[in-house]
């Protein structure tokens, strides 16, 4: 738990450098939507150690490079190539710890579905610990949103309803 703690300062610390970074570049402040570990632990969802932050791109400027290296390691998802919902916005978690950017933490049931294509054992022990406290029938309407996108990529699709069977056998949604 204390190192839980410790590494979730440090996930908050390198997001107040990011602001740091964009107040002293006069950059306005922007929306970012964060998924992944780092949302879990962020959101205190789970406590799986990662340092790795995975966010939305939501078509940022290029100019917002250097604040995004502040983050250190990080992955930018392109909205078609990621298995949320078109509605994951108006679920997400706006964190009132950071007072200049607009830092989101997708909800726990998005970040359930989010993990479904990979199912790796990492994943699976973080959908254990999401699912204790997850409405199942928000994640099931979830499934439904990502199912109905016309713009996600065909081979990521595929993909996740193969992952889709065996995710709802172990988990009885």
């Amino acid at each position: 738990m204390v190192i839980i703690m410790g590494l979730r300062k440090q996930l908050e610390n390198r997001i107040f450098d990011m602001e740091k970074v964009a107040r002293a570049f006069d950059i306005e402040p922007f929306d970012i939507y964060f998924l992944g570990g780092a949302a879990c632990i962020l959101g205190q969802y789970t406590e799986r150690a990662t340092r790795d932050f995975d966010f939305m791109d939501l078509n940022y400027p290029s100019g917002l490079g250097r604040v995004f290296v502040q983050l250190r390691d990080f992955d930018m998802l392109e909205y078609e190539s990621t298995i949320v919902s078109p509605k994951y916005k108006k679920r997400a978690i706006k964190s009132d710890k950071f007072e200049y950017l607009n830092v989101y933490l997708l909800s726990p049931e998005d970040i359930i579905v989010s993990k479904i294509i990979r199912l790796e054992q990492k994943d699976i022990e973080d959908i254990d610990k999401l699912m204790e406290t997850a409405d199942k029938e928000l994640v099931n309407q979830i499934i439904e949103e990502v199912l109905s996108r016309n713009d996600l990529y065909e081979s990521k699709r595929d993909l996740f309803i193969k992952k889709l069977q065996q995710f709802k056998e172990k988990y009885n949604v």
